[in-house]
C-alpha cells in the first residue's frame, strides 16, 4: 500500500524481521516448557469441570495431583489416557475419584502412544466440535442479523454482580454499542484457579467464570436479535490462568480476549517464563475459536511518557504480531493495542497522536486494531474531559482504527454509570457520521509534523528492536525497557507452575487448531 504518511516500508519489514527473530527466539524458549495453566486447560479440553467438596476446581485437582508427585512435565493427558484405559472411565468420573482420594492417576500402565492417542480421539474430538460449533453460531449471527460498522464502538460493564453487568450491558447495546467488555474484579490475574459458578460480588469488576459468560453471552444474543445487530462480548484470558480462561470463552462464544504475551509481566508482576508459556497456547485456542485478541501496549503510556515512549508501544505491537502469528492466529483477528495519551497542554499532541495512530495502521492494514481513549491526563473535569474524547474519536474515524473503546467524561471519578456510556455513545456516533470519510479526503504535508513524527517513532522503535535481537526478550524486560517497569526472569507470581516437558508429553491441541492435522 501507498504510505499517506511517507513511510519506508522496507524499514516496516527490516523492523517486522527484527520482532521475528524476537519472537523466534522467545518461542524456542517456549517450546520445552509446559506450566500448571497450560495442563488445566487440557484437562477442561477433555471435558472436566465443577468443584470438590472444598470448591478446589477439579482441573486444578488433577494437575495437581501430579505436579505433587513430581511429574508435571510428563502432562496430564498422558495420566488421563492411562486412567482412562486402565479404569474405563471418562475424564470427569477420573477427576472425580481423584478429588475422593480414590484413584491415583501416576500409578502409569501402558507408555504406547497409539493406544494412548486412540483413547483421547474421541474426547479430542468433542471439544473441537463444541468449539467449532460456536465459531459457527457467531458467523451465523453475522451473515443474518449483521454487526455494527467499524470502529466497533467498545464499552465497558463493571458492576461486580453479573447480573447486575446484564442490564447494563443490554442497555449499553440499545444506545449503541458494538462490543461489551465484562471488567475482570481486581486481582484476579493473581490467583492461580478460575472460580466456578454466577458470582455476584466483585471489586471494580466481575469474576471471569465460565458460567458468568454463558450468563452474558445468552444475554447479548437476546439483546442482538432486538436490536438487528450483533454484538460482540469481551473478557480476559489475562493473568495465572490465560490459557484456562481462553478455552472457557471458546467453549462459551465470547468473541474478544485481552490477551497479551507483556501486560502480565509489567504491570501484574507474573513471573515472565509463565506468562510467554501461557501466551502461546491462549492464542492457538483464540485463533482456532476466531477470538479477536487485544494486547495491552495503550498501558505502557500510563506509566511512561506517551511522547517519549511512543516507539515502545509500535516495538511491542510488533512482537506481539510475531508471537501470535507463531500460534496460528490470523491477522484479522490481532486487536493491537495503542492508546490517545499524551498530556492535553502539549502543543500539537493532536497531531502527534494523528501521526501515530494513522502510523500503526499502515503498518497493520489487516488487523482490527485497538485504539485506547485518554486516561492518565483526565482529571474529573468533564467538560475537557468529554473534549479530549472527541479528539480521540476524531482519529478513530479519521485512521480507520478497529475497536474504539470509548472515553467517559467521568473518567476518574467513578465507574462509569450508563448515563455516562450514553453520553459517550452520542460523542462518538456523531463524529463517526459526521466525518466518515475524512481519512479519504485528507493527506499529510510532506516533511510537515505528522510526517516527521511517524518516520520519527519508527526509526526509534528499529533502534530499540535491534537492541532487543541482541539482548533477547527477557533480559528486555529485566532492564525496564517497556513501561519504564523493571522484572526479574525467576521473580515474580507463577514461576513455580512451570516445569520442562518430559519424553512422554503430548498436547495432540496444538497442532489441530493450527491446522496443521
Amino acid at each position: 500500500m501507498e504510505s499517506k504518511l511517507g513511510l519506508d516500508f522496507k524499514k516496516v519489514e527490516y523492523a517486522r524481521g527484527l520482532a521475528k527473530n524476537i519472537a523466534d527466539d522467545v518461542q524456542a524458549f517456549c517450546e520445552q516448557y509446559t506450566t500448571v495453566a497450560v495442563e488445566r486447560t487440557l484437562a477442561r479440553l477433555m471435558g472436566i469441570d465443577g468443584v470438590d467438596e472444598s470448591d478446589v476446581p477439579l482441573p486444578n485437582v488433577v494437575v495437581d495431583a501430579i505436579k505433587d508427585k513430581g511429574v508435571l512435565g510428563e502432562g496430564i493427558l498422558f495420566f488421563i489416557a492411562n486412567a482412562m484405559i486402565r479404569t474405563g472411565l471418562n475424564p470427569q468420573q477420573i477427576a472425580e475419584k481423584v478429588a475422593k482420594g480414590e484413584l491415583d492417576l501416576t500409578e502409569v500402565v501402558t507408555r504406547d502412544q497409539k493406544r494412548i492417542a486412540d483413547t483421547l480421539q474421541p474426547v479430542i474430538d468433542e471439544s473441537i466440535n463444541r468449539i467449532r460449533t460456536r465459531r459457527q453460531r457467531r458467523e451465523h449471527y453475522l451473515e443474518t442479523i449483521g454487526e455494527g460498522p467499524k470502529p466497533y464502538l467498545y464499552i465497558i460493564v463493571a458492576t461486580g454482580n453479573i447480573y447486575e453487568d446484564v442490564v447494563q450491558a443490554q442497555a449499553g447495546a440499545r444506545q449503541g454499542a458494538d462490543i461489551i467488555a465484562v471488567i475482570r474484579t481486581t486481582g484476579q490475574s493473581l490467583l492461580d484457579y478460575v472460580p466456578y459458578g454466577a458470582t455476584t460480588e466483585g471489586f471494580g469488576g466481575t469474576f471471569a467464570t465460565q458460567e458468568n459468560f454463558r450468563i452474558m453471552r445468552k444475554a447479548l444474543d437476546e439483546v442482538g436479535e432486538e436490536v438487528g445487530r450483533y454484538i460482540r462480548l469481551c473478557n480476559y484470558c489475562s493473568g495465572l490462568c490465560m490459557p484456562e480462561i481462553a478455552i472457557m470463552g471458546a467453549f462459551e462464544g465470547l468473541d474478544v480476549m485481552l490477551n497479551d504475551a507483556l501486560y502480565g509481566i509489567l504491570f501484574r508482576d507474573i513471573n515472565m517464563q509463565r506468562t510467554l508459556i501461557d501466551q502461546y497456547m491462549s492464542r492457538i485456542i483464540n485463533g482456532f475459536a476466531g477470538v479477536i485478541i487485544n494486547t495491552g501496549e495503550d498501558n505502557y503510556l500510563t506509566t511512561a511518557d506517551a511522547v517519549e515512549a511512543a516507539h515502545t508501544v509500535l516495538a511491542s505491537d510488533l512482537i506481539n504480531e510475531q508471537l501470535a502469528k507463531i500460534a496460528g492466529l490470523p491477522e484479522e483477528q490481532m486487536g493491537l493495542g495503542h492508546a490517545f495519551e499524551m498530556d492535553p497542554t502539549l502543543e500539537n499532541g493532536f497531531l502527534f497522536e494523528l501521526a501515530q495512530a494513522q502510523m500503526t495502521r499502515e503498518i497493520f492494514p489487516n488487523a482490527p486494531l485497538k485504539y485506547m481513549p485518554p486516561t492518565k491526563f483526565m482529571t474529573g473535569n468533564i467538560f475537557r474531559g468529554h473534549i479530549q474524547d472527541a479528539l480521540f474519536n476524531i482519529i478513530g474515524i479519521w485512521t480507520h482504527q478497529g475497536l474504539q473503546l470509548l472515553g467517559m467524561p467521568t473518567e476518574a471519578i467513578h465507574t462509569p454509570f450508563m448515563s455516562d456510556r450514553y453520553l459517550s455513545i452520542e460523542n462518538a456516533r456523531y463524529i463517526f457520521n459526521n466525518m466518515k470519510n475524512i481519512g479519504d479526503e485528507m493527506e499529510f504535508k510532506e516533511g510537515g509534523i505528522c510526517r516527521q513524527r511517524a518516520h520519527l517513532v519508527l526509526d526509534n522503535t528499529i533502534k530499540l528492536l535491534e537492541e532487543l535481537v541482541k539482548e533477547g526478550l527477557f533480559t528486555a524486560l529485566e532492564k525496564g525497557i517497556f513501561g519504564d517497569v523493571k522484572r526479574p526472569k525467576n521473580g515474580g507470581k507463577g514461576l513455580a507452575g512451570v516445569t520442562l516437558k518430559s519424553e512422554n508429553y503430548l498436547n495432540p491441541f496444538i497442532e489441530i487448531m493450527k491446522g496443521k492435522r
